[in-house]
């Protein structure tokens, strides 16, 4: 929850619901992040801004997946699989609204066509974790 910032929650959406409000967004999806991404895009999401520390390389056959990472030694070890590095904010290099402008261009130049490294390689992974949640 704490990557999701500061702004009030407009809505809490089930597993591959579309959402009905603007603003910041919650979706109950599983914890496995293949499966998370493939609820956000059943639910309409056009390009997903994937944030990780670990760096799952996943992509998705439908949305471009953006992966980003602020783990300096994530972004280095795993270069290939990383679309963006905010780890310049973690060292006090730059702020996160120089970084978030910087990214915003990233976004504006995926959505008119470059692909993301999960394209650029060919991943694209799908999973449903549940289909009916009952004990």
């Amino acid at each position: 929850m704490r990557k999701g910032g500061t702004r009030p929650i407009r809505e809490v959406l089930e597993q591959a619901e579309r959402p009905t409000e603007h603003g910041a967004l919650v979706m109950d999806t599983a914890g496995y992040d293949i499966s998370s991404v493939t609820s956000m895009v059943a639910g309409g999401c056009q390009l997903v801004i994937f944030t990780t520390g670990r760096g799952t390389p996943t992509g998705n056959a439908i949305a471009p997946v953006m992966k980003v990472t602020a783990n300096e030694r994530t972004y280095q070890h795993m270069e290939d699989n990383m679309d963006y590095d905010l780890s310049p904010i973690v060292r006090g290099e730059q702020t996160a609204a120089e970084m978030g402008a910087a990214m915003l261009d990233e976004i504006v130049a995926i959505c008119n066509g470059k692909l993301t490294k999960a394209e650029a390689y060919g991943f694209s992974d799908i999973a449903v974790d549940h289909v009916c949640r009952f004990v």
